[in-house]
């Protein structure tokens, strides 16, 4: 397991997604979660960045996550399998202007037709995330917080990575777009 979320954690911060210590990475199974360490380099995760805690109890709470209650509340409502949550730049800037992303290109319509943006009070580690988060995710499978960044889940790593991935370049579209009309 090691070696996938190290990979994720990299390829989030190589593809800018994240910056150093930004940002979470979680597999559920079973009735456990394992999930990044708070405040660790994802781009730099060792074994000791991985804490294994639960889906209700709170094993490792001053270790886990600042985001482990989001994370929880995703797993026990939705079939989600693994999360990533991270800051891409771009889709987070078109979210303080947009109260949803609907994809231009192909790629983008058919794999991700509409990604919502979730304004909260309390963008970040709140109950508000936790009740209205799951659903989208459940229906969208990557959800913008407005200002903050995004949460995308699968049924494995590498299908949460590909969906907040997809949803950076579809907002890179969107922009270069926009720049290119408008010259």
């Amino acid at each position: 397991m090691l070696k996938i979320f190290k990979q994720i954690g990299n390829a989030l911060f190589i593809g800018g997604l994240n910056h150093s210590h930004s940002g979470n990475i979680s597999v559920k199974i079973g009735d456990k979660i394992y999930i990044t360490r708070r405040g660790v380099m994802k781009g730099f995760l060792t074994k000791k960045d991985i804490i294994r805690t639960g889906i209700k109890n709170t094993w490792n709470d001053y270790l886990d996550s600042t985001e482990i209650n989001v994370h929880r509340a995703i797993y026990r409502t939705t079939s989600s399998k693994a999360i990533v949550h991270c800051h891409p730049p771009i889709a987070i800037a078109l979210s303080l202007i947009r109260n949803e992303i609907i994809p231009i290109d192909v790629e983008g319509r058919i794999a991700l037709p509409k990604i919502p943006v979730l304004k909260c009070l309390k963008a970040t580690a709140s109950k508000e995330l936790e009740e209205n988060l799951p659903p989208l995710i459940e229906k969208y499978r990557s959800v913008i917080i407005k200002g903050h960044g995004l949460f995308s889940a699968g049924q494995s790593l590498e299908e949460a990575f590909h969906y907040a991935t997809l949803t950076e370049h579809i907002a890179k579209i969107l922009y270069y777009t926009k720049i290119l009309r408008s010259n």
